[in-house]
């Protein structure tokens, strides 16, 4: 599945660019992918196109709390990954939700960090929302590699 929404962000600018479920359904078939990989992904765009009434949530000063199968589903490593966009102010709490809906909706337990950061990057393409340099350079870099100073 995260193939195939890589492939649609890479192919498709903004979430609003990206053609109709059926017309992308042909276009994803006609490339390459397996019918299931295709009904995946296009089950789990869906849910983001639904979560996008998230945005008209007002700021919070709130303090999240991650429910037992949130914290089970998302991992140290994803919900570690939240606080540091949270932090970092580039994940605003509307968002946030919608990246963990997203995340609770991928297959997978605990979501892969590298998967994460594709759910990451298809809520900023959905709500046609570049991130800047850096929160773009972490979201496509694969970090394993890297040694902390």
């Amino acid at each position: 599945m995260f193939e195939v929404l890589a492939y649609v962000y890479e192919n498709y600018w903004r979430g609003d660019a990206c053609p109709e479920p059926q017309q992308l359904g042909r276009k994803l078939s006609a490339v390459g992918f397996e019918a299931e990989e295709i009904s995946q992904a296009l089950d789990w765009l869906s849910g983001l196109r639904i979560g996008t009434v998230h945005e008209a949530l007002p700021p919070s000063t709130a303090m999240r709390v991650y429910t037992p199968a949130e914290r089970e589903h998302l991992g140290p490593e994803c919900l570690g990954f939240v606080h540091l966009l949270e932090g970092a102010g580039v994940l605003p709490p509307a968002q946030r939700e919608l990246v963990v809906d997203r995340a609770m909706a991928a297959p997978g337990a605990p979501v892969a960090l590298s998967e994460f950061k594709m759910i990451v990057l298809m809520v900023y393409w959905s709500s046609g929302t570049e991130p800047d340099a850096l929160v773009l350079d972490e979201l496509s870099q694969d970090t394993s590699a890297r040694t902390a100073h």
